[in-house]
């Protein structure tokens, strides 16, 4: 303002980079307040002589007060105020902050995009933002703006050179062969099968042009002594990766291209160890090295521990849990807990706290070396090194590695005399997640882990940033009951607040991800992150013990730890309601993705503008249609809900993993499998079908299953392309079992969907109109054409050119008759 006095603004420049907070809470720190004006008094009807301002009339109470507000808002003092706040924002930084932002925004357009794009068209991108960024310095605003479209870009960039290097040679037909190779690692599954990971050497009978390189194969046993390193042989039955089971759901095909898994199978019958002529390289025997370190200590456990409860161990310390019970693993999933199983943030921080405390208990024994010495510098240094430790015998899995990231970055904070929990440091990390494996950006694990770590340490900034500079009264002498009952209502709130605020910014993030909510899971948390927490103080501890054979005490309580874990889930468990949710729209996570980006990391007013987008994120929550009619991409199952929480499928059993993700999606409750019939008809034939009952469980008689959707459409499904003309009379929408099949129908009014288009675009969504009987009805397939790398397999499949199923030829006769054997 004009009227502003040079002391005033060298005042503000002294203030730059407080805190608002702090600013306002501490007198001494805010401008001086202006000179009291004369007020013009009821009945005066001019101003005192010399006053030139306008005045108005003081009045009392809420809603003067909050016109006299409303009063001074204007839009050109609120772009004042938003400059202002925009310029505070900058000088604290905020411009490093929402790199990893941009960088991200880059990565999700690269694989979002409908084609594959080359290297010339990102790396241009790069050049002319970067040029222009270089050129515009002297404009800051369009710098700005030029520097995120640089930052969007080179996320492109690194997202398709991952794509390139990663290159993995995805399996594009079923086939069965012999195949041999090294076992990468082993899986003890819960069913009692074990799963190898194998990199595959050479494949015969018959040997295959485009093996992949490396395959994931169970078997029912497997000989003693097979290990990580171990060259394996036997004939399995290899399947390419599978995709979506339906449109916008996970990709599994992407998660095997990006981990380098080419197929998955099974052996039929027992594979064999082969004489090990060439020596592996010395990577190779590294890695087995750890593997096989891994599967000693997981056996140790089981062996000490036992149950589930030894299975839970093994998980929580060597990251080993394909044995855990489904009946655990489900409940723990529907109370919100099942983040204790998957190694990541809590347990790097759970083991890193650990180390440090026990350290600087250590440390405390020796008061003339810690009082010398900077001992805080030493625990953390012990503990990145534990954490390095617990990385590597956990597997490197990639939860693992991003959390070691977040966690490292933060010790070596504290190497350096820096602030350990802040969000530059969170940024550090996941700039370094992005730039290691860009297409984790997309995934699940990705977003929900720093949506919460972002949430935690935003509303930890602002609750200190809250209290700064108040002045508080000494506490009150308390007895020791009263002592340890404060800190632990502080320990429970603390925990409720944690909860509360790591549930509330993943929520949607897991709904648009797993179609499922725990209602309950601050109350599991609240019961179960105690224990957890003792859990993983045994767990370290057993960890030094093992070496020496003194670890036996600290399993055995760690096994009780689990068993009361267990009991407090499973009880938890059966008094949630149900957590299948249904769908959400696209645009209701964009938007809440955009609220917690600026909620977290503003510390002026303008966190307010996370509000608009937080609100419109909640109203276009269900601004998205759910699918009348699912259908899996290999045409063999079909479900449709028929009301009544009912989902209702023409197999009598089905894919247990599909017809769940199925359940989530559509909010069922119940599985209504089909009624049989005989060929001779029995109680139901086609010529019935006009009459079905709306809502009714599909009907199956001579190759065909039909069912009535509750809008009035009639679905078949029909196993041989010879019988669909029996459906194309009265159906709506008809599914042939058949790669060889076509559209026998010719009625634009009825949708025929052949396993040749289902093998080649992926499992589909059917929509009905439920205005109009006349208009045909939509479909939507869960690949798009043309294919991305992790989608190009698809194309080799016999389905996917119209061909039969294999048969291998009759053996010619023998001249005496006999068919050769």
């Amino acid at each position: 303002m004009a009227g502003r006095s040079r002391g005033s603004d060298q005042g503000e420049d002294a203030i730059v980079g407080v805190s608002e907070r702090s600013l306002f809470a501490n007198p001494a720190l805010a401008p001086s307040a202006p000179a009291a004006l004369p007020v013009l008094r009821p009945g005066e009807q001019s101003l005192p002589e010399g006053i030139n301002a306008p005045v108005t009339v003081p009045r009392t109470g809420a809603v003067a007060r909050l016109r006299r507000h409303l009063g001074r808002l204007s839009w050109p003092r609120v772009q004042a105020g938003v400059a202002s706040a925009a310029t505070l924002e900058l000088d604290r930084g905020i411009a490093f902050l929402l790199v990893p932002v941009f960088l991200a925004m880059g990565v999700i357009v690269y694989f979002s995009m409908a084609a594959e794009p080359g290297f010339v068209q990102p790396i241009a991108a790069v050049v002319l933002m970067a040029l222009c960024a270089v050129a515009s310095r002297s404009w800051p605003r369009t710098h700005l703006c030029l520097m995120a479209a640089l930052l969007c870009a080179l996320g492109v960039l690194a997202a398709k050179v991952e794509t390139w290097r990663a290159g993995t040679p995805m399996l594009g037909s079923e086939i069965a062969t012999q195949v041999t190779g090294r076992v990468v690692s082993l899986d003890y599954m819960e069913t009692g099968r074990i799963r190898l990971t194998i990199d595959v050497t050479s494949t015969v009978r018959p040997k295959l042009r485009y093996a992949p390189e490396r395959v994931r194969i169970s078997a029912a046993k497997i000989p003693a002594g097979v290990k990580a390193g171990s060259l394996v042989s036997g004939y399995a039955r290899l399947l390419p990766p599978t995709g979506p089971v339906r449109p916008d759901s996970y990709d599994f095909s992407f998660d095997s291209y990006f981990a380098g898994i080419g197929g998955s199978g099974f052996f039929m019958g027992t594979p064999r160890i082969v004489p090990d002529d060439d020596e592996a390289p010395l990577w190779s025997r590294l890695a087995s090295s750890v593997e096989n370190t891994r599967q000693d200590i997981a056996d140790h456990i089981r062996a000490s521990v036992g149950g589930a409860e030894g299975e839970i161990a093994a998980a929580l310390m060597v990251g080993v849990r394909a044995g855990i019970p489904d009946e655990i693993n489900e409940a723990m999933r529907r109370t919100g807990i099942y983040h204790i199983i998957s190694i990541s943030g809590l347990h790097m921080a759970l083991v890193a706290g650990t180390v440090m405390m026990l350290m600087r208990g250590v440390f405390a024994l020796f008061p003339d070396f810690s009082s010398r010495r900077p001992v805080k510098k030493y625990a953390a240094a012990a503990a990145l090194f534990s954490i390095a430790a617990y990385l590597v015998i956990s597997g490197v899995v990639v939860a693992a590695e991003r959390s070691f990231i977040m966690l490292a970055v933060m010790l070596i904070a504290v190497l350096f005399d820096r602030a350990a929990l802040t969000m530059r440091n969170l940024a550090i990390s996941a700039i370094a997640v992005i730039a290691v494996s860009p297409h984790e950006v997309v995934g699940p694990s990705f977003q929900m882990s720093f949506a919460a770590t972002a949430a935690l340490v935003g509303a930890y900034a602002g609750w200190a940033d809250h209290h700064a500079g108040k002045t508080r009264p000494p506490a009150p002498k308390r007895s020791l009951a009263g002592f340890l009952t404060r800190k632990l209502l502080l320990g429970a709130g603390g925990l409720a607040m944690t909860s509360i605020i790591a549930g509330s910014a993943t929520a949607l993030f897991a709904i648009w991800h797993f179609q499922r909510v725990s209602p309950l899971s601050l109350f599991a948390n609240l019961a179960v992150m105690p224990i957890v927490s003792v859990v993983m103080f045994l767990a370290v501890a057993s960890a030094l013990l093992m070496p020496f054979g003194l670890d036996w005490p600290a399993l055995y309580l760690m096994g009780k730890g689990l068993t009361a874990m267990i009991a407090v889930s499973a009880w938890i468990s059966e008094r949630s309601p149900i957590d299948g949710v249904g769908l959400i729209s696209r645009q209701s996570v964009l938007l809440v993705t955009v609220a917690l980006v600026i909620a977290t990391m503003a510390t002026t007013r303008l966190r307010l503008a996370a509000l608009p987008f937080a609100l419109a994120s909640l109203l276009t929550v269900s601004d998205t249609r759910t699918p009348d009619v699912l259908i899996s991409e290999d045409a063999r199952l079909v479900a449709l809900p028929i009301g009544g929480g009912e989902l209702a499928v023409n197999r009598a059993r089905p894919n247990e993993f599909t017809v769940d993700n199925w359940k989530r999606a559509l909010t069922s409750e119940a599985i209504v499998v089909p009624e049989m019939f005989d060929k001779a008809g029995g109680q139901f034939a086609i010529a019935d079908a006009a009459n079905l009952p709306a809502g009714a469980p599909f009907y199956c008689t001579e190759g065909v299953c039909i069912a009535r959707h509750p809008s009035g459409a009639i679905i078949a499904h029909v196993e041989d392309r010879k019988d669909t003309w029996k459906a194309c009379a009265f159906a709506d929408l008809i599914v042939v079992n058949d790669a060889t099949a076509y559209d026998a129908c010719h009625n634009p009014l009825v949708l025929v969907v052949t396993k040749r288009q289902l093998a080649r675009k992926g499992s589909a969504a059917v929509f009905f109109d439920p205005r109009s009987a006349t208009t045909p009805a939509k479909i939507e397939f869960a690949v798009d054409q043309p294919y991305r790398p992790w989608h190009e397999q698809r194309k080799f499949s016999r389905e996917a050119r119209g061909l039969p199923p294999y048969k291998k030829p009759d053996k010619p006769d023998k001249p005496d008759g006999k068919q050769a054997q």
